[in-house]
């Protein structure tokens, strides 16, 4: 079965595809406004979630994704203040087995948001992150 495109809209004419828009209600959830999240760096989140998932990603998994992202923006203590002790835990816990794994889907996402230069310093030095 061909994979589903992601797109963008075009002059306000087609819109905004599904996946895109489920990251923005994601994205909300966690207390990020998903204009502050360059387009580029969305449509690689669905497209690294359309690669870790053979079928189209479930609909719970646009939480989760945007929970780690929206920790590795905001830094830990903004995130903990929207979103919660728990849920700052939940972040970090993922974000430590992501570096441990080295190559999984939640390191991928820290990496494209460390490449994009949208992480938090604040995460940045806590855990060591650079790109060589």
């Amino acid at each position: 079965m061909a994979r589903q495109r992601s797109s963008l809209g075009f002059l306000g004419m087609f819109g905004r595809s599904g996946d895109l828009r489920q990251l923005d209600a994601a994205l909300r959830g966690v207390d990020l406004h998903p204009a502050l999240v360059p387009e580029g760096a969305k449509l690689t989140i669905v497209n690294l979630m359309k690669d870790h998932w053979s079928d189209e990603p479930p609909l719970q998994a646009y939480p989760a994704v945007a929970q780690l992202f929206g920790y590795c923006i905001a830094g830990p203590e903004a995130f903990e203040q929207s979103n919660g002790l728990q849920h700052r835990l939940d972040a970090e816990r993922r974000l430590e087995a992501a570096l441990e794994a080295g190559d999984s889907f939640d390191a991928q996402i820290i990496l494209m948001t460390l490449h994009a230069k949208l992480i938090s310093g604040e995460v940045v030095e806590r855990y060591g992150l650079r790109t060589d």
